[in-house]
C-alpha cells in the first residue's frame, strides 16, 4: 500500500537567520535613504553619492519649488481676504496685492510707455503695479509665450489692501484700458501653473508716474 502517512512540515528558520536577514533590510533601506532618498527629496548629500547621480540637483529644485508655491499661495491667500472686504469695480484685469505702496505726492499725472519682459518659472508668480492719480488712464496689452497664465488685475493704497478690476485663468493675452479707481499703486499679477516656464511682456502708455516690480 502507498504511504499515507503526511508529509514532514519545512524547517522554519532559525531565529538567529530571523535577526540576521531583518539587519541586512535595515542595513540596505539606511544606505538607500542616506545615498537616495535623501538626495533626490530633499537636496541633502551626506555622502556624496547623489551629487554624482545627479540626484542632490534635483532635490534642491524640488525644495526651492515647494518653498515658492508656499509663498504664492500665501500671497494668493491674502488676496482672496482683501478681495473679500474691498470693493469691486468695473474695468480690465487683477493682481493680488503685495505690500501697500507709498502715498503718492499730490501732482499730476505723467505720461509713460514702457514694455516689460518677465519670466515664470512653473508655479510662479510676479507682479507689475503702476503708481497712479485717480481717474488716470493707461492703455496696456501683454501677452504669453510659452503657454498661458493666471492672473488677477488690482489695486492697493494705504488703507484699501485689495481692489479688483478682473481676473481670469489659463489666458494666453489681454489688452484694454486701466482707470484708477483712486490714488495708489495699479496692476497686474500673474502665476504660471504649467510644468515649463513662460514670458510676459507687458506694454503700458498713459498717465502714471512710476512702474514697479513687486
Amino acid at each position: 500500500m502507498p504511504d499515507m502517512s503526511p508529509a514532514p512540515a519545512p524547517a522554519l528558520p532559525s531565529a538567529s537567520k530571523l535577526v540576521r536577514s531583518t539587519l541586512i533590510a535595515a542595513a540596505v533601506a539606511v544606505v538607500l535613504l542616506v545615498t537616495v532618498v535623501l538626495p533626490a527629496e530633499y537636496g541633502v548629500d551626506p555622502t556624496g553619492v547623489g551629487r554624482v547621480l545627479g540626484l542632490t540637483e534635483m532635490g534642491k529644485i524640488k525644495v526651492s519649488l515647494a518653498r515658492e508655491a508656499a509663498a504664492a499661495d500665501s500671497v494668493e491667500a491674502a488676496v482672496a481676504m482683501g478681495g473679500a472686504t474691498g470693493t469691486a469695480a468695473p474695468a480690465v484685469v487683477s493682481t493680488p496685492a503685495v505690500a501697500a505702496p507709498p502715498a503718492i505726492p499730490a501732482q499730476s499725472s505723467t505720461a509713460n510707455s514702457h514694455v516689460t519682459e518677465i519670466v515664470l518659472r512653473p508655479n510662479e508668480g510676479k507682479e507689475i503695479k503702476l503708481v497712479m492719480r485717480k481717474d488716470a488712464r493707461v492703455t496696456y496689452s501683454w501677452s504669453v509665450a510659452g503657454g498661458v497664465v493666471n492672473y488677477d488685475t488690482h489695486a492697493d493704497a494705504p488703507g484699501i489692501s485689495y481692489h479688483g478690476y478682473g481676473k481670469g485663468t489659463g489666458t494666453p493675452s489681454e489688452e484694454g484700458v486701466l482707470v484708477a479707481a483712486f490714488d495708489g499703486a495699479h496692476g497686474w499679477f500673474w502665476r504660471n501653473r504649467g510644468r515649463q516656464a513662460v514670458t510676459v511682456t507687458l506694454r503700458t502708455n498713459g498717465e502714471y508716474q512710476e512702474l514697479k516690480r513687486m
